[in-house]
């Protein structure tokens, strides 16, 4: 069963149909709240901006604007070990450790705000990454219902095979594109920027497309500002991460 998943996975077109597919089956073992994240834009204190981060989730917005929207991510227990660890890990360790008084107090506060809101259960699988300014990890709540126990024993069960399904899906994640609409690209910014990143001059591209240089440059100023950065070349790269240079069949 775990084979036909991954290879439905494999197959998946779409952001979309792939998060879609991929709640379902994860439901199916007691997971019914997810949340993806990834960035390509961490430095030693920080992951970046969160407009430029990758999220995917089916948590209720309330959760997610406190999560996300007011930086409660950055104070979230299980953030400090998906940052120094690779793998899957129960949180359970943040429960141990809260019962030996080893959180700090921010993060005393996000697993308040956690145990409030019902995210109580699961797990967090943070994915291995060949490079330093990058980080994915899934975190993947247990139904309300459902103690920790109940969940590390489904994971004691099905662990491999989940740890397995998230990582494949996590791979072909980075491969689709992912409209983020705080750094959305028109049609025609994306052009240009593929223009110059097959080593196109702003007069090639203006007869590429049949429109004047300065439509050209126009187009690449509002790409350079939708991704806030200073250069064509800084944005040629951003959007490369975002996965935003891509030719659409």
């Amino acid at each position: 069963m775990t084979l036909d998943y991954i290879e439905s996975l494999t197959k998946a077109q779409s952001l979309e149909s792939l998060w879609n597919m991929h709640t379902d089956w994860m439901s199916g073992f007691g997971f019914d709240r997810l949340i993806y994240g990834y960035t390509s834009f961490r430095t030693p204190g920080s992951l970046g901006d969160s407009d430029d981060f990758m999220v995917l989730s089916n948590h209720d917005r309330d959760y997610l604007h406190q999560f996300l929207s007011e930086g409660m991510y950055f104070n979230a227990p299980m953030m400090r070990w998906t940052l120094n660890n690779i793998g899957a890990c129960s949180w359970s360790w943040v429960t141990d450790r809260a019962a030996k008084g080893l959180l700090t107090k921010e993060e005393s506060l996000v697993h308040q705000v956690n145990e409030k809101m019902g995210v109580r259960a699961g797990y967090t699988i943070s994915f291995p990454t060949i490079s330093t300014r990058s980080k994915g990890a899934i975190a993947i709540t247990g139904n309300r219902s459902m103690s920790q126990d109940e969940m590390d024993e489904i994971w004691r069960q099905h662990g491999r095979n989940i740890e397995l399904a998230n990582n494949v899906a996590h791979l072909k994640i980075m491969s689709l594109p992912y409209e983020n609409p705080k750094r959305a690209l028109t049609d025609r910014q994306r052009e240009v920027l593929e223009w110059v990143g097959d080593g196109k001059t702003i007069q090639d591209i203006a007869q590429l497309i049949e429109r004047t240089p300065a439509t050209v440059e126009k187009h690449l100023r509002l790409a350079r500002e939708a991704l806030d950065v200073q250069t064509t070349a800084q944005a040629l790269l951003k959007a490369s991460f975002l996965n935003q240079i891509y030719q659409p069949e």
